[in-house]
């Protein structure tokens, strides 16, 4: 298993992953992503900051990083922070705890970047998600409902989302 970038040749295995991201989105919760620009995942790229897991030339999993998070976060975003994004697994490699991998490595991204914070959010409501991210060692900081989702995916214009930290 190895985490590297991905390239532009990534994007449409990427989308495959979103879209089965997605299905199973549908059946453990009630906010589900509704698509991604493509135009914003190639600039992710471009940026160097769209990651993915492959595992024997496969990609088992995608994410992304921001090293600022300022409609969701707000007055927090101030902090030295990286924030994933986008976490999905292709469904052969489901249940592999990628997510507790990706945080080890973040970690290390974030004290190598000078950061004191890795973050993430999620939809609210999914109990089994949040406990499953207090188990890769988040800690939960509470729900938001964002005041301004201009630039954001669609998933962000409804609903509220859990805010979860690990600090370095």
């Amino acid at each position: 298993m190895e985490i590297v970038k991905s390239t532009n040749q990534d994007v449409d295995a990427i989308f495959k992953l979103y879209d089965a991201a997605t299905a199973h989105q549908k059946t453990v919760g009630s906010l589900q992503w509704q698509g991604f620009e493509r135009s914003m995942v190639e600039q992710t790229i471009k940026n160097g900051l769209q990651w993915q897991i492959v595992i024997d030339g496969e990609v088992a999993c995608v994410f992304t990083l921001a090293l600022n998070d300022p409609l969701i976060w707000e007055e927090k975003d101030e902090d030295p922070a990286v924030y994933i994004h986008r976490i999905a697994t292709n469904p052969k490699y489901r249940g592999k705890h990628f997510v507790k991998h990706i945080v080890d490595w973040v970690k290390q991204y974030a004290a190598e970047n000078n950061k004191a914070y890795v973050r993430l959010d999620t939809g609210s409501g999914n109990d089994k998600l949040n406990n499953y991210y207090m188990s890769c060692g988040f800690t939960y900081l509470g729900v938001t409902k964002l005041k301004n989702t201009e630039g954001l995916p669609l998933h962000y214009k409804e609903g509220s989302f859990s805010l979860f930290e690990i600090k370095l």
